[in-house]
């Protein structure tokens, strides 16, 4: 991948400080230390790939890279930084997420990403980052355990910017799954989708987005959302979980109406099944899919896939479509895979604080997952 010279980290870590100078301090004395020092800070923690908060601590002792490389004035002692970081409101950060990505659009890196010469992939997927039964906020999920304690949790939906071509991610940024202001009940990946798409398309009001996403989402409702937003998906589809669609299926094929195609290439056969215009379900008759089955097969086996899309599926267009499809996991294994084994301690309690303390943590690690990509 070709690479700007803005896009170095130098000139990246420097974007970082300046966004973070923008954010609105929360602290109504005069603070010994600046919030830009605070924010900068939790971002070194992980850009560093400390094990934990005593650990970055410890660096106060020689400041001279973090005064150097990530331009922080004063180092702020792990529990004034966990105090004043749990009072930032996490939509304070989306204004370096957008300068982080319009850079990117300067440096001629998103242009690379480019799908089918169309679109761009955005695959969202939940995952969860901290659980407890002792240590809890007001914003926590809720889950009653076989044995009558409780589980207190915090997911978030992340997502990036995927290419079946590209080893490298564009992290975008996460919506939270937590209790919201004065809700009783627990939040959930459909309503924090609802969440992102909106934030999502206010962001990047232009760009034009194809979502890849599993079988959980290939529902009218989600469909309908993805339509009011102008974008694209594919997304994927289990016999189990839509019976009517492949009885559908299986009677197009039955009648001639389904096309099948198989490519052969470097001891891999590559067979496809698809038919466009098919009823999503019996109680959505009106929501027509176009579905497409694949199948890889190997001397060591074969997988098997099926997807429905709102793209026409054609001869031309089949292989690009399958691959997009199956970007999805990139998601997991690029994304959280990543931030899990990779030195990011994705699942370690930082630290959890009484209000955002945690989901600014979560925030902090993947922007500096997002400049190290």
């Amino acid at each position: 991948m070709k690479i700007d010279k803005s896009l170095r980290p130098s000139e990246l870590y420097s974007m970082v400080r300046n966004g973070f100078g923008k954010v609105k301090d929360h602290r109504t004395d005069e603070a010994a230390i600046g919030l830009a020092d605070i924010l900068m800070s939790g971002f070194a923690l992980f850009s560093l790939k400390d094990p934990s908060l005593l650990a970055f601590d410890a660096r106060r002792e020689e400041p001279k890279n973090l005064h150097t490389v990530y331009g922080i004035e004063q180092i702020p002692c792990d529990t004034y930084l966990r105090t004043v970081l749990d009072e930032v409101e996490p939509e304070a950060l989306r204004p370096v997420y957008q300068e982080l990505f319009g850079q990117m659009e300067k440096g001629k890196v998103l242009e690379q990403y480019l799908f089918m010469d169309k679109y761009y992939l955005v695959s969202p997927d939940g995952t969860g980052y901290f659980a407890s039964q002792k240590i809890k906020c007001e914003y926590c999920l809720e889950k009653q355990l076989r044995n009558g304690e409780t589980l207190y949790y915090h997911y978030m939906l992340g997502a990036a910017i995927v290419h079946p071509d590209q080893k490298t991610v564009i992290p975008l940024m996460p919506e939270p799954i937590m209790r919201q202001d004065g809700e009783k009940k627990n939040d959930c990946e459909r309503n924090a989708s609802k969440r992102f798409l909106e934030k999502l398309r206010q962001d990047h009001a232009q760009l034009p987005i194809l979502i890849v996403e599993d079988s959980l989402s290939s529902n009218a409702p989600h469909i309908e959302e993805l339509k009011r937003h102008n974008m694209r998906f594919i997304l994927g589809v289990k016999p189990g979980d839509h019976k009517f669609l492949f009885a559908q299926v299986a009677q197009a094929k039955a009648i001639g109406r389904s096309t099948e195609l198989e490519i052969k290439e470097n001891g891999v056969t590559h067979r496809f099944h698809f038919v466009n215009q098919l009823p999503l379900n019996e109680s959505n008759a009106d929501v027509l899919v176009n579905f497409l089955e694949y199948w890889e097969i190997t001397d060591k086996g074969e997988q098997h896939f099926s997807w429905i899309t709102d793209i026409t599926i054609e001869r031309s267009n089949v292989y690009p479509l399958m691959r997009g499809g199956r970007a999805r996991w990139k998601t997991e294994n690029e994304t959280f895979n990543t931030l899990k084994n990779q030195g990011y301690h994705f699942e370690h309690n930082f630290g959890h604080g009484q209000k955002y303390l945690s989901v600014i943590f979560a925030n902090l690690m993947m922007l500096a997952f997002w400049v190290d990509q």
